[in-house]
């Protein structure tokens, strides 16, 4: 029996295949006999109680400059897909917001990762609300009054927008800057404040989640300058080991995770504290832990499917 991977994921054409999360999944999925459909979210379709999706059949090709070619192009049904990952960028908006209610009609016929219900409902801002034990203080408002309360305390602030991602429009506040702020509520209306932790300039730590369990974690450091931590941003990344604090926020977070019907998913830290990025909709990272631990976490990620 043909067994199809389908991947939901961004456009191919910006895939940067050093980096890629997405494609090292995809690579060693086609190691165990899959055939690799891949579309966007604007390929899917419902008809008539079908989830369809006009997809790329693709084969990968390792260490290619051309990472991968296209056998064909192909509408298909997804429903008769082995298994579905959702790994298109945020942000979360409304069209990936809808893709998850379409891909949700036939969550129960195949298996999904992450549960598209549990994408929509695991906001990767919003649900760090739970573990406030282990985050620095943090205020999520539009209300200026409160914003600017917050500022006289903590004086130094990050800003940061609850649908950002890949360090997008994150901003470092040394003072309450009414107009900037007002600026950013605005675009995105409720925006996410955190006390700065400068620690950050070390570099932050991301922790890779499978099936509720720590499996590994990277370093990644600003380039001069920066607070960003993201790769996407310049970020320089290293192996790193997790601190008892570390491993036991983790192991909490994870379990959660998992209970919610989060399978992958990668978790940050700067200064032993959880900076509020649950990443759930395409955790990153793999690929960078590869090429430094030797360690090939997708092998990992099959094992357990």
């Amino acid at each position: 029996m043909t067994k199809i991977l389908a991947i939901q994921g961004s456009d191919l054409k910006k895939v940067n295949i050093k980096t890629d999360t997405t494609i090292l999944l995809a690579s060693e999925a086609q190691k165990r006999g899959y055939k690799i459909y891949y579309f966007e979210p604007e390929n899917l379709s419902f008809l008539n109680g079908k989830v369809l999706a006009s997809c790329k059949y693709i084969k990968i090709k390792e260490n290619k400059k051309k990472f991968y070619s296209l056998l064909g192009t192909v509408n298909f049904n997804l429903e008769k897909s082995k298994v579905i990952l959702i790994r298109n960028d945020p942000p979360f908006d409304n069209r990936y917001l809808y893709s998850t209610f379409l891909l949700n009609h036939i969550s129960k016929k195949v298996k999904i990762i992450n549960n598209p219900s549990a994408v929509r409902n695991v906001s990767e801002k919003l649900f760090s609300i739970n573990f406030m034990r282990y985050m620095p203080p943090t205020l999520i408002s539009e209300n200026l009054n409160e914003i600017r309360n917050f500022f006289k305390r903590y004086k130094t602030v990050v800003a940061k927008p609850i649908n950002g991602f890949s360090g997008n429009n994150v901003i470092l506040l040394k003072s309450f800057n009414a107009s900037k702020i007002k600026k950013l509520i605005k675009t995105h209306n409720h925006v996410f404040f955190q006390k700065f932790l400068p620690g950050v300039s070390k570099g932050d730590k991301r922790v890779f989640i499978i099936k509720g369990k720590i499996v590994g974690a990277i370093s990644r450091v600003p380039k001069k300058g920066s607070i960003l931590s993201n790769m996407s941003k310049g970020a320089l990344a290293k192996l790193t080991k997790l601190t008892k604090k570390e491993v036991k926020a983790s192991k909490v977070i994870g379990k959660l995770l998992f209970k919610n019907k989060i399978y992958f998913a990668g978790i940050d830290f700067v200064q032993e504290k959880l900076i509020g990025d649950i990443n759930v909709t395409s955790p990153t990272g793999l690929a960078a832990y590869k090429d430094l631990s030797g360690i090939n976490l997708a092998k990992l990620f099959w094992n357990n499917i």
